[in-house]
């Protein structure tokens, strides 16, 4: 791994930051809201190097909903949101999910090759967009893969822990809401593809992610606004969901998937009318979250 790890600081380092957080002026609520799929700086190589159109590069992206999330830093809870678009890398991912089809030279034998997300097409870097069409003109190397994970990838994961642990150390507990969106209807590499799909999913792996006053907290709230809310199907959760949360350890995690129909445009990807309504009513999801009381976790 060394010697593609040099081939990957090789290339220069041009490109822009991988993440920003908005942070609160002092944390008062022991929540961390992150958006790993919000980001929309499409490296100008990437662009030039794929079989579609910027706008169609687009169809995999959370757009705008680390705007409906705006609200968590004015009521004490930062706000990790990633710069990177996921078509380019994805922080959803394990970090070496990756597709050997797509690379010109060999992946080491750690490369997880056959998940069902790579299977998919959807891996780490994903060789299509959530409609299914190919993004690449010309497979990969393995330094590339390296490169983002290297400059994008791994700095978001890196800030994520750190908010992480700041948080538990702060208040005993942390947390983390993962912040998502999906097509009002599912597409051809997903699980329910044709379907109308409900307001809301929120996530919790089955119950394992969080204790269940926290989805209950969110639950309640978008149901009284007239929302249909669902739990775990057809996402219970992605690897961020999995990976961090450990009730036990004192880190819960909960994923929130929000309905594209309900504030956007999703041919055009423009704003819709919906958005500030939408946003002001997730600002009462942050509210209710963050006045959810757990008992802490162990101490380190």
């Amino acid at each position: 791994m060394d010697a593609h790890a040099a081939l990957a600081r090789a290339r220069p380092e041009s490109l822009g930051p991988a993440y920003e957080i908005l942070a609160p002026e002092t944390q008062s609520k022991p929540l961390v809201f992150a958006s790993p799929h919000s980001g929309a700086d499409y490296p100008a190589d990437f662009v030039a190097g794929s079989r579609l159109d910027p706008l169609a590069l687009r169809m995999s992206e959370d757009s705008f909903v680390d705007e409906i999330f705006a609200a968590a830093p004015q009521l004490g809870a930062p706000l990790l949101r990633a710069l990177f678009p996921r078509a380019y890398i994805d922080a959803n991912r394990e970090a070496f999910e990756l597709d050997p089809a797509m690379f010109v030279d060999p992946l080491p034998d750690y490369a997880n090759t056959r998940s069902p997300r790579v299977a998919a097409g959807l891996g780490t870097i994903a060789r299509t967009v959530a409609n299914g069409a190919n993004i690449y003109r010309q497979k990969l190397t393995f330094a590339e893969a390296l490169f983002r994970l290297r400059n994008y990838y791994w700095p978001y994961h890196q800030a994520l822990r750190d908010l992480i642990e700041e948080t538990r150390a702060r208040f005993g507990y942390c947390v983390l809401i993962d912040c998502h969106s999906m097509p009002s209807i599912g597409g051809p590499m997903d699980r329910d593809p044709g379907n109308r799909r409900v307001d809301f999913v929120l996530g919790d792996r089955y119950g394992r992610s969080c204790a269940p006053a926290i989805l209950e907290a969110a639950e309640q709230v978008l149901s009284d606004f007239g929302y249909v809310v669902t739990r775990n199907k057809p996402y219970s959760g992605g690897y961020v969901t999995d990976h961090y949360g450990r009730p036990e350890a004192g880190v819960h995690a909960l994923q929130i998937e929000i309905n594209r129909g309900l504030y956007m445009n999703e041919r055009r990807i423009e704003r819709g009318s919906h958005l500030p309504i939408l946003s002001q009513r997730i600002r009462q999801v942050v509210s209710a979250l963050g006045a959810v009381r757990l008992e802490p976790g162990p101490r380190k």
